[in-house]
Formats: structure tokens, C-alpha cells, sequence
């Protein structure tokens, strides 16, 4: 929210979508998330630049070894620094922009972006054996609750607010100086909010 809130012409766009594929007379359901493209891409980029955690759950090798010429004692500790990779500019063009079309072009059709690791320029839960396991609720409850958000209400700062997009480490990554957001409902039918209360029960 962050992120689109200091770029608004990205959450214009994601509402235009959810206003496409909803309508302003219902609200999101779960159903409509599979046809949510650029909401999506969405999730993907505010990951990729500020995924969960900045090291992956440490690895150790279990026998001596070179990777990427380095030479790797048997029993050393590794810890992949998830947070740099994914904004490496060898990797990404802009890598500290929030660009959600890059997820969107013809270059990453298909699986490639997907949350699984198959890509090494983008895993934010991880690779492998030790991928997390809360994948699956990850990618589904962020892009509804985002998407609920986004649908049922415009989104402005106090006068004056200025956004700090620094994250903060520690036991996972979170922004250093909280964003307090002004909602505006945007529903057509004042009862739909109703329902998005009993939803929430």
C-alpha cells in the first residue's frame, strides 16, 4: 500500500482493473482473484523489493565445494542474502523502482515470476527443500485482502505526509516509519460494507 500510495497512478491502474473485473455494485470475492493480472503483478513487485525476510533460512555444505568460483568448506554456514539479490542491477533495470509491469511483459509469461524459487533473481519464500511452506496462503491472502483494500476505497495521505519507503530489519523486514492512510469508500451500495464487516467476522 505503501508503495502505490507514493506512486498513485499504480493504484489507479490496480483499481481500474478490480472496477473491470468486480464492478463498484459487489464486492471482491475470492474467485475473482485469478483474473486480477496487474494486481498480481502488484504483489510480485512490492516482494520482490521487500520480501519477508532478508536472509533465507541459513544452508550448510555438506562437503567441500566451488560456487561461482568461491571455494566452500565442508560444514560452513550460508546464508543467502534474498533482499540484495532482488535488487541487484546486474539482474533487474531499476531495481529500486516499483514497477509492477515488469511481472507483466511478454519476457515473463508463463511460470517464470512464480512464488516457487524456479527463477534465482526471484524467490522470496525461499528455494527448494526449505521453501516456506505458508506459499499458498501467502499468495492468495495477499492479493485479496490488497485487492479488498484497493476496491472498496480510495486511499489518500494526511496534508503534508511524506512516505519513507526505507524498510526496517529485524526478525522480518517491515517499513521503518509507519504509513497512516486516509480511506474514502468508493462502493456504489453503502450495504456492501456490511457484508465486508461479516466477512472480516
Amino acid at each position: 500500500m505503501a508503495e502505490m500510495m507514493h506512486k498513485p497512478e499504480i493504484m489507479k491502474k490496480a483499481q481500474e482493473e478490480l472496477e473491470s473485473v468486480v464492478g463498484k455494485d459487489k464486492i471482491l470475492e475470492d474467485f475473482h482473484c485469478a483474473d486480477l493480472h496487474y494486481l498480481e503483478a502488484v504483489v510480485k513487485e512490492a516482494l520482490r523489493l521487500h520480501p519477508p525476510n532478508v536472509f533465507l533460512i541459513p544452508h550448510s555444505a555438506i562437503e567441500s565445494c566451488v560456487v561461482g568460483g568461491y571455494n566452500i568448506p565442508k560444514n560452513t554456514a550460508i546464508f543467502v542474502n534474498l533482499w540484495e539479490i532482488q535488487r541487484d542491477p546486474f539482474l533487474w533495470d531499476n531495481p529500486s523502482e516499483f514497477i509492477p509491469e515488469r511481472f507483466l511483459s511478454s519476457a515473463s509469461a508463463g511460470n517464470k515470476w512464480d512464488y516457487r524459487g524456479n527463477d534465482f533473481r526471484y524467490f522470496p519464500f525461499g528455494s527448494g527443500r526449505r521453501i516456506c511452506p505458508g506459499i499458498s496462503l501467502a499468495e492468495r491472502s495477499l492479493k485479496y485482502v490488497l485487492g479488498s483494500l484497493l476496491h472498496s476505497f480510495d486511499w489518500k495521505l494526511p496534508m503534508g505526509t511524506k512516505i519513507d519507503l526505507s524498510d526496517k530489519f529485524g526478525q522480518v523486514i517491515k517499513i521503518a516509519n509507519p504509513v497512516v492512510a486516509i480511506p474514502t469508500p468508493r462502493l456504489s451500495n453503502p450495504q456492501l460494507y456490511d457484508l465486508l464487516l461479516k466477512e472480516e467476522q
